[in-house]
């Protein structure tokens, strides 16, 4: 591949990694500051609005979303890999190889399922904040696993070539 492209690929993930972690802040900061106004309205005026405890419901959702593809990124999710920290590389990534493929394999199901629960979604116009689509916002979801999905299929293709030339190797 030449330089160039590389150079865009590596800008286009920097934006990337901005944009998901902006995001994240802007949700966390939106989230804390609606619940705090919710609790001030509560307390001091004997009222709040209707829908905020069902937009903070949401925010839950959107920021769990959000922090899993961000930890997706890095590969940083929660792993249990005891048995590699006590055998040789090859064998650790060869193992990490298989573990990437029942990610995929997990993360996919996922985004199709809730593709198709979005979809019903859709189809039988359900509502939220007080009449508005639930399909737009419930659609984190998928998204969220599909990219999940992408980014372990491109980690197994590491992984596994990084293996087959350890393995290659005397």
């Amino acid at each position: 591949m030449s330089q160039s492209f590389l150079d865009i690929m590596q800008r286009l993930r920097r934006i990337c990694t901005v944009c998901e972690d902006s995001l994240l802040a802007l949700m966390v900061i939106s989230m804390v500051g609606l619940g705090a106004l919710q609790i001030i309205q509560r307390n001091f005026f004997g009222t709040g609005f209707i829908w905020t405890d069902e937009l903070l419901r949401l925010l839950v959702l959107w920021i769990a979303m959000a922090g899993a593809v961000a930890a997706s990124r890095d590969d940083r999710h929660i792993v249990i890999d005891l048995v590699t920290r006590f055998v040789k590389e090859k064998y650790a990534l060869s193992i990490r190889s298989v573990l990437d493929l029942f990610t995929i394999a997990v993360c996919a199901l996922l985004a199709w399922h809730t593709a198709r629960f979005v979809y019903g979604e859709w189809e039988y116009q359900a509502t939220l904040l007080g009449g508005l689509p639930a399909w737009p916002f419930e659609l984190v979801i998928p998204l969220a696993f599909a990219v999940i999905t992408y980014r372990y299929t491109l980690f197994f293709f590491v992984h596994a070539r990084q293996a087959i030339d350890l393995w290659r190797t005397p």
